[in-house]
């Protein structure tokens, strides 16, 4: 199973990631990170394909794509 892993203190809440997802997984979580931003995250894992196009357009490489 695909599995997507964010360092959500290190995100800075572009939502680069959520736009080009193609699956519609990513969203901005409700919490707020030490740098005062909402990180990206994912609840639905098991719809990942594991495509990794949200690793390569973070500006931030804060995104970890397992196959």
């Amino acid at each position: 199973m695909a599995k997507v892993l964010f360092n959500e203190e290190r995100c800075k809440g572009c939502e680069l990631c959520t736009m080009v997802c193609p699956q519609k997984i990513i969203f901005m979580a409700d919490r707020i990170n030490k740098q005062g931003y909402h990180p990206a995250t994912v609840e639905e894992m098991d719809k990942c394909t594991a495509c990794a196009t949200c690793a390569r357009v973070c500006p931030d490489v804060v995104i970890t794509v397992e196959k």
